[in-house]
């Protein structure tokens, strides 16, 4: 009879213990979990009030208030990274990076390139090693369990099938070599980016966008508060519900933001930080949810970086980046926002340039339609272009990309100096630390 009452005894004990912290402590259910010693309650009323983060944050730096293109959101100096994971310690200088680059690709996407651009770097003979992952094909040596979540499922299972055997450095990129969101400075080419790419760098931070561009996604891109469905950001106000299954013991943030567009890199004692079977249930929520391929990969885009250094906010120094990461060092931050001025200017001039074609192209469309076929209709509306301003454009954009091939010739020669990356990241360095 004792054994029978027991359950109901020990169930009565439970809810009274749950009505003495909700009444007599005055707190809510949703911090309920925090008091009895679940987890993390989340955000406060008051937190979310102020609009801050309330998780760690890698940003280092602020925009620039003069935004100078679309595509091109400058930071201020500094590149000092903020993250509960320590620095990475790096070989000793000289020493070589096993690197393997994965990629997310389907049947009908052209991969060759990996092997005409970047045949040198291959193994055996080089450390780089091709992970081609095709979504749509069972057949292909290397494939998912399913084709959804676009990158996240190919990443996901990569690490998942070689999580014993990774390389130093993971490099996770989408199949195409050419893409708008790849870096402006390495001509947008994936492969340039793989083959400039610097493994110490990534072994010091753990975890590298390797976009260094902040817009889109820094510095405050998605509210996962947001209740109001964003044309724009169509994940944004699925985000809250989503992380509480992602990560239900964690906070669900005010913002996230790191720069777009799902590539990254990852050392390996990063990766292996986390437990494997945390991968396979990420992976499991990708299969199971209800989100569609293009929204449950569109979840993943800006939490990658909380994933691998647990903060929400991960916006570097462009320079930095830049320098550090790829070995491309203007030096000091007025330098690196001089080019980018100077490419804007450029930038507007071929635009000009452009437009000077099209009024010139009208006329003699409208020419071709009268009787001589050398003057125009009395009744046409014309807007004439200046006369002569179209050399004069040519002749400014040919200097100005002139100048910028030489600036930036000079940044990869001050690059291949560890002193100076050491300098425009930040970080302490003496002689003989290597890169």
């Amino acid at each position: 009879m004792r054994r029978r009452l027991l359950p109901l005894l020990l169930g009565a004990g439970i809810s009274s213990l749950l009505v003495f912290f909700v009444f007599f402590q005055d707190v809510s259910w949703s911090a309920l979990p925090q008091a009895v010693g679940l987890g993390n309650s989340g955000p406060s009323k008051e937190d979310i009030a102020t609009g801050k983060n309330i998780l760690p944050d890698l940003r280092t730096d602020t925009p620039n208030p003069k935004k100078l293109d679309t595509d091109e959101d400058l930071s201020v100096p500094g590149a000092h990274l903020e993250s509960p994971y320590a620095i990475g310690e790096t070989k000793p200088p000289g020493s070589n990076y096993t690197r393997t680059l994965v990629l997310a690709s389907t049947q009908e996407e052209d991969t060759t390139w990996v092997k005409s651009e970047l045949g040198d770097m291959l193994a055996p003979d080089g450390l780089l090693s091709p992970a081609i992952y095709v979504v749509d094909n069972r057949s292909a040596p290397l494939h998912t369990p399913k084709n959804k979540g676009h990158e996240v499922m190919v990443y996901l299972s990569y690490i998942i099938d070689f999580y014993d055997e990774l390389s130093d450095i993971s490099i996770f990129m989408h199949a195409h070599r050419f893409a708008w969101h790849n870096n402006q400075l390495l001509g947008t080419d994936a492969a340039e980016m793989v083959r400039r790419l610097s493994p110490e760098h990534v072994t010091r931070l753990g975890y590298m966008n390797l976009r260094c561009h902040w817009d889109p996604g820094c510095p405050d891109w998605l509210h996962p508060g947001a209740i109001e469905p964003n044309t724009a950001k169509k994940e944004e106000h699925l985000l809250a519900s989503a992380w509480t299954q992602l990560f239900p013991l964690d906070p669900v943030p005010t913002v996230l933001a790191q720069p777009c567009c799902a590539q990254f890199a990852v050392s390996r004692e990063r990766i292996r930080a986390i437990p494997k079977q945390r991968y396979v249930y990420l992976r499991d929520w990708v299969l199971r949810t209800e989100l569609t391929d293009y929204l449950s990969g569109r979840v993943f885009e800006y939490i990658w970086q909380y994933i691998f250094s647990s903060a929400a906010t991960h916006c570097p120094s462009m320079n930095a980046c830049y320098c550090d990461g790829y070995g491309l060092c203007f030096g000091t931050y007025d330098v690196f926002n001089d080019f980018f001025k100077l490419r804007y200017e450029m930038n507007e001039f071929k635009d000009e340039l452009q437009e000077w074609w099209r009024k010139s192209d009208r006329i003699e469309q409208l020419k071709k339609h009268t009787v001589s076929g050398s003057k125009l209709p009395e009744d046409a509306e014309v807007d004439f272009p200046e006369h002569g301003r179209d050399a004069w454009l040519e002749a400014k954009i040919a200097e100005i990309h002139a100048e910028l091939v030489k600036r930036k010739e000079a940044a990869i020669e001050r690059g291949k100096n560890p002193a100076n990356r050491a300098m425009v990241a930040g970080r302490p360095w003496k002689e003989g630390d290597g890169f």
